[in-house]
């Protein structure tokens, strides 16, 4: 297999070796940006090697509909967003993996689809914070391996897999977490036939459908991550359903099927391949789909993250561990 490292050289994804992705001064060029108010230590930050937007994020995204896309496959990941009163609305990770934020709104309601291929963290925003509609995009840095979002606004960081405020004006903003769920494009337009998709962007130039991470999710350590491993054995890139500071490993929903505890349900299927595994996305191997959902039904905000990045952020969190 080739390394990671080799494959996101080639790809473009990063412009250096690890040792000057790692030198470089992340707080470099953010001369709006107020690092006396950070709620981190600085010293956690690495570049991940790009610039700042040198990975795009796509503001008002092009969306056709259901009937119309013809380019995906059907075992394909799909990140879903389904607010009452509008069309369900997927937002593929062929996408989501070249641009990692898509500013949307729909309704006039704004939100934010955020998208971390190296924690697989898919997490959906509400953009209004404190009466200002806020845009976001890709700083190039990382923290814990996950993406640095900014808005820019006020240029505050913000760290995406836990959707707070760590450095700038709004360090210590929490974003409020919206309901979306990662499934396969067979399993969405099955059941939003009249739902719309993210169209393909133009003018970007990149290979969509293309996994530049191939064998990411098998290998044994993360990129750019000095923590610690997660605790009970479990591998770092192990995937595991978050909901709040609880963990549940998708080992252990592949075999139990559905799993009601601490308030929700969790139900896997099969039928949604990795992003992260072959070449091409559409071929990854089979890595199921979720949905959580509360007592009453209802869709509930989570994540489907690498062991390692819920280790770091929720280090006091609990394991939801077969009994």
């Amino acid at each position: 297999m080739r390394t990671l490292m080799a494959l996101l050289l080639v790809s473009g994804v990063l412009t250096g070796s690890p040792a000057a992705a790692q030198r470089l001064d992340p707080t470099a060029g953010w001369p709006n940006t107020d690092f006396s108010t950070a709620t981190i230590d600085l010293g956690e930050v690495r570049s991940g090697g790009v610039p700042r937007d040198g990975i795009p994020a796509i503001d008002g995204p092009r969306m056709i509909a259901v009937g119309r896309e013809r380019g995906l496959d059907g075992a394909e990941p799909v990140l879903t967003v389904d607010f009452e009163g509008t069309a369900a609305r997927a937002y593929p990770l062929r996408y989501l993996t070249w641009h990692e934020i898509v500013n949307d709104e729909v309704g006039g309601f704004p939100f934010a689809v955020t998208y971390c291929p190296l924690c697989n963290s898919a997490m959906v925003f509400a953009r209004e914070v404190e009466g200002q509609v806020l845009s976001f995009g890709v700083s190039g840095n990382l923290r814990h391996s996950d993406m640095i979002m900014y808005d820019r606004e006020t240029e505050s960081w913000w760290q995406q897999a836990v959707g707070e405020g760590i450095v700038g004006v709004h360090a210590g903003t929490r974003l409020r977490e919206l309901p979306g769920w990662l499934e396969s494009w067979n399993s969405f337009r099955a059941a939003h036939p009249d739902g719309v998709v993210m169209a393909e962007p133009r003018g970007y130039g990149r290979a969509y459908g293309r996994n530049p991470y191939v064998g990411y999710d098998s290998s044994g350590w993360p990129f750019l991550y000095s923590g610690e491993e997660p605790p009970h054995g479990i591998s770092p890139l192990a995937r595991v359903v978050r909901v709040g500071d609880r963990a549940w490993t998708l080992e252990r929903l592949a075999l139990e099927g559905s799993v009601e505890e601490a308030g929700v349900t969790i139900t896997w299927q099969a039928g949604a391949a990795s992003a992260l595994d072959t070449p091409q996305i559409a071929s990854g191997r089979d890595v199921g789909q979720i949905r959580v959902r509360n007592a009453s039904g209802q869709d509930v905000p989570h994540d489907v993250i690498f062991a390692f990045a819920f280790h770091a952020f929720w280090p006091d969190g609990t394991w939801m561990r077969a009994r």
